[in-house]
């Protein structure tokens, strides 16, 4: 997918406002910005911001109709967490973030959006928070799936849905958790790459020890 692609994508099969645009073309100018002082995303990525980080991280709402609770581990630039917070209004977003200019960022990049009202950023590692329990959680580039079901299940409840960004590894990956894991899984491909997947579950649970 192209960077014109991604807009094309995000207009017509998103129906992003013209106004939420503007907002997008801002805070992409500040993640540019901020990428020459910390390394938020890959350099490589940087004149591909709109298909890698934007388009795919809006996809994911492609997968969820109505909940009202997300959370997003290991939230960095802000990518999916951010991007959700602000297509879909009707969402309370936690972006959860342990370095501290990463958080800065983050914050800074709320205030830009002006989504603070909805939007929190949890500063520290996510095994040490206390955070509730939500309707969605994500991860991209977080941890391999098995660890972050160890990490995250805390966090879930009956009817979460987990909505993992993967590589090529997705099924690799699936197969080690289900040695230790057992619920509804799925694994979709990537609108904006062919490389890349999205690994859907439900009724996350641990597998009972024989």
């Amino acid at each position: 997918m192209t960077e014109d692609e991604a807009k094309t994508w995000l207009d017509v099969v998103l129906g992003v406002p013209r106004e939420t645009f503007a907002l997008l073309e801002r805070f992409v100018a500040l993640l540019a910005a901020e990428n020459g002082k910390q390394n938020l995303i890959a350099r490589s990525t940087v004149e591909q911001i709109w298909s890698r980080h934007l388009a795919d991280s809006a996809q994911l709402l492609a997968f969820c109709t109505a909940p009202k609770q997300w959370l997003d581990l290991g939230s960095g630039a802000g990518f999916p967490g951010l991007i959700v917070a602000l297509l879909r209004p009707d969402m309370n977003v936690v972006l959860v973030e342990e370095r501290r200019k990463r958080i800065d960022f983050l914050e800074q990049a709320i205030d830009l959006l002006g989504i603070g009202a909805r939007t929190q950023v949890a500063g520290g590692r996510a095994e040490t928070r206390d955070l509730g329990s939500f309707d969605v959680i994500s991860a991209r580039a977080f941890a391999p799936i098995d660890r972050l079901f160890g990490i995250a299940h805390r966090f879930s409840k009956d009817g979460t849905l987990w909505l993992l960004p993967k590589g090529r590894s997705a099924q690799a990956e699936l197969e080690a958790a289900r040695l230790t894991w057992q619920g509804e899984f799925r694994i979709e491909p990537s609108v904006t790459d062919p490389d890349s997947s999205i690994l859907i579950a439900g009724h996350v649970r641990p597998r009972k020890q024989r």
